[in-house]
């Protein structure tokens, strides 16, 4: 019964995070981050960036493992692109990205079944941007990976994690995003990572820097192809003001707390978000799975009272009294953890 309940509860957790990196996933929840977190959309209404995130993200299917995050397709002679390979963002790819003229690049996202142990990107994306100062218009484009974490992790820094993703997203573009020695075409890479239960409400943009050692030469290159952003969320609700917006929004969606009239409340009146009958129905979802943890934790926690007092001599009498429970119920949980006589 131990197994089936620990089993239950992982269930009910994974559940609860893959229905956050859905909700977190919707275009114009992903612009709010975007606004927030990446110059260049600084200052624009969410609702004008939306359409510069190309494609539908893709969420809980790229490997992060090194060899995994690519996939190489056969195509047939006309050279008709995949939906992978279009995630580039080029409708026509260099003629050295072809081994006769059938090889396609793309993000691996086949086999999530067979492969079900591998540890994958919460969620990915491409996004173009008018290119500053450019006056023929061309779009420069970007990846953004976007990572949920429940808590800050005890077992390892948390930055360390953030630097090996993007270093992953860099690496892998050999071959997809850029072809043998044409570095000058590596995408820029934004890490973006979500982190709850923290003391207090943070983002920080950690990235390169060129400090001079001996004189000043002008070294070309991209300093900014690789950003890592923190977002640090606090479990107490904060006040809706620019500094805080973006903390307010993420909090309201991935509280465990809130019932969905008060998240679709604050989604709707205070950031201007349709609220659609698919918004509606990923809200009312996690909230009952997140209902379900937390009566889940409030029984565990009972049955450890019960069974502490049992082991050191209370009667099922005394107990009862303590935990507000009838004789019979605070029994059925001792009778469900003593072992059964041979």
């Amino acid at each position: 019964m131990e197994i089936r309940n620990a089993v239950n509860a992982a269930d009910s957790e994974a559940q609860y995070d893959e229905k956050a990196k859905r909700l977190l996933g919707n275009k114009i929840i992903l612009a709010h981050i975007l606004v927030k977190a990446v110059e260049e959309f600084r200052g624009m209404n969410p609702k004008d960036v939306v359409p510069y995130i190309e494609g539908d993200p893709f969420i809980s299917v790229v490997p992060v493992e090194p060899g995994l995050t690519n996939v190489v397709e056969k195509q047939p002679d006309d050279r008709k692109l995949s939906v992978d390979s279009k995630l580039s963002g080029d409708s026509k790819l260099s003629d050295d990205s072809w081994k006769d003229g059938q090889r396609i690049v793309g993000l691996n996202t086949e086999n999530t079944e067979i492969n079900e142990g591998l540890i994958r990107f919460d969620i990915i994306f491409y996004v173009r941007m008018p290119s500053i100062g450019d006056s023929k218009g061309v779009l420069s484009q970007f990846i953004v990976n976007l990572e949920i974490q429940k808590d800050e992790p005890t077992s390892y820094h948390i930055l360390n994690r953030a630097v090996f993703y993007v270093s992953r997203l860099i690496s892998s573009q050999k071959e997809r995003d850029f072809v043998k020695t044409n570095y000058n075409d590596i995408r820029r890479v934004y890490s973006i990572w979500v982190c709850l239960g923290m003391d207090e409400n943070s983002m920080a943009h950690v990235h390169l820097v060129k400090d001079d050692m001996i004189g000043s030469y002008p070294w070309k290159g991209g300093l900014d192809l690789l950003n890592i952003v923190m977002i640090g969320i606090a479990d107490e609700l904060p006040e809706h003001d620019d500094q805080y917006e973006l903390h307010r929004l993420l909090s309201a969606l991935l509280s465990k707390e809130m019932a969905v009239d008060e998240k679709l409340g604050i989604i709707r009146d205070e950031y201007n978000i349709p609220v659609d009958d698919k918004l509606r129905k990923e809200v009312g979802e996690m909230c009952n799975l997140s209902q379900g943890i937390r009566e889940k934790a409030e029984l565990d926690r009972e049955e450890k009272i019960i069974l502490n007092m049992h082991k050191i001599g209370y009667t099922s009498e005394q107990i009862a009294e303590v935990v507000e429970k009838s004789v019979d119920e605070v029994e059925a949980v001792i009778r469900k953890r003593e072992p059964a006589l041979a």
